[in-house]
């Protein structure tokens, strides 16, 4: 009997492991970009939008988990596109802190609809009762994962 529990744990984690896998490929940023007609730089909004406090460049690289040249560049593509503006940083003049410009915060706004659409033609069928069981269960799941 212990070992049918442990058989189907495993089973389950491994449709756990596929399923994440699947999202992950379907919905990766660069995906959810492409179909917004939105570039890598919309990665900066998202940190901008997640983060506690101030960002810099530094947060923007440790965050995208990619080095400080290629979140420069990110970082400079988002303010030429005028979605992120550069503010002083008032104990460090030496810094700057990353700000969401009004098109900046439209954009995330559209992004946060297209994704939200996906997701509900995702859960097309589910009662009221399903679709708050699941958020609660993913919310859960994403707050343990280190």
């Amino acid at each position: 009997m212990y070992e049918d529990k442990e058989i189907a744990e495993l089973r389950e984690l491994r449709a756990v492991e596929r399923a994440m896998v699947a999202i992950r490929r379907r919905q990766s940023r660069r995906v959810l970009a492409k179909a917004q007609g939105a570039g890598p730089e919309y990665d900066v909004l998202d940190v901008i939008e997640g983060a506690r406090e101030p960002v810099t460049v530094t947060a923007v690289a440790q965050a995208l988990s990619v080095d400080q040249p290629r979140a420069s560049r990110l970082v400079a593509a988002a303010v030429e596109a005028g979605l992120v503006r550069r503010e002083a940083d008032q104990a460090d003049g030496r810094r700057s802190h990353l700000a969401l410009t009004d098109k900046g915060s439209a954009a995330l706004e559209q992004a946060h609809r297209a994704r939200q659409a996906a997701f509900a033609a995702a859960m097309e069928g589910w009662s009221a009762a399903e679709r708050a069981e699941f958020a609660r269960l993913l919310t859960r799941f994403v707050e343990a994962i280190p």
